[in-house]
């Protein structure tokens, strides 16, 4: 972004928005909601009073808020009705691309649903796409069409999102996998041994390979590329993806 014009960067400010993980934090304590939803349009060229005023007062229905709310501070809303706002905000310009940096985390469970399903309805409603980052596995399970699992910053394993919770076929992504809590058996969860490695040096090789229970010799030289295993996409880092897949297919439950 940086290295951008600042005629690409307002270009592509109009195409991709974000939407933050602390709703406190991300919205500006001094400007009300409606100057916080105005300033966007005004910086892109709308200029006029009356389509500005519409455009407000239309996203806060979108994300369910009333158009009076709009005179009040951030300090006067709830933590779900910040993010309300901030969604409000990353909307306002009609992107095509919304990047959501863990948008409940930072939310009581309570309430974190209700932003999932307004997420959901937006992006059905608007035609949006998301590019969400999250360590909640079920968040990642309920929202996504795709998942790309990540290690150490390099992604590891890409795929459609069934595949990706029922056959994993990266060490680490199986890892993840075998970590999610399931209420109906009370097993020990399972566990990787290892410590994690420091991501401002880390080990020759596969980055997992010191915790990994199939590493070999070549993990620890070189990390392996990242290729297409299966016909729908699907791409796995790791240098026995082809037998540690084909394992975790044939584990898998039948349809």
């Amino acid at each position: 972004m940086r290295s951008r014009q600042s005629g690409d960067r307002k270009a592509l400010a109009r195409t991709v928005q974000m939407v933050f993980q602390d709703p406190y934090a991300s919205l500006n304590p001094r400007q009300t909601v409606r100057r916080t939803l105005e300033d966007p349009l005004r910086v892109h060229g709308v200029t006029a009073k009356s389509e500005i005023e519409d455009r407000v007062a239309t996203m806060l229905r979108h994300v369910g808020l009333r158009p009076e709310q709009s005179g009040r501070y951030p300090h006067e809303f709830s933590g779900g009705q910040r993010q309300r706002i901030g969604i409000a905000r990353a909307l306002i310009l009609n992107p095509k691309i919304v990047i959501c940096d863990e948008p409940v985390s930072a939310l009581d469970v309570s309430i974190r649903a209700q932003i999932i399903n307004l997420l959901l309805e937006l992006k059905d409603t608007l035609g949006l796409s998301y590019i969400m980052i999250s360590h909640d596995l079920g968040v990642v399970e309920h929202m996504s069409d795709r998942v790309a699992v990540m290690y150490l910053g390099r992604i590891v394993e890409n795929g459609h999102w069934r595949e990706i919770f029922e056959r994993p076929a990266h060490p680490y992504t199986q890892a993840l996998i075998a970590a999610i809590p399931d209420p109906l058996h009370h097993a020990p969860l399972a566990t990787t041994g290892g410590d994690l490695p420091n991501p401002l040096n880390p080990p020759n090789g596969c980055a997992f390979s010191p915790r990994c229970r199939y590493a070999e010799a070549v993990c620890r030289r070189e990390p392996g590329p990242l290729l297409e295993t299966r016909a729908d996409g699907h791409a796995v880092r790791c240098w026995r993806a082809d037998e540690i897949g084909a394992a975790s297919l044939a584990l898998s439950p039948s349809p």
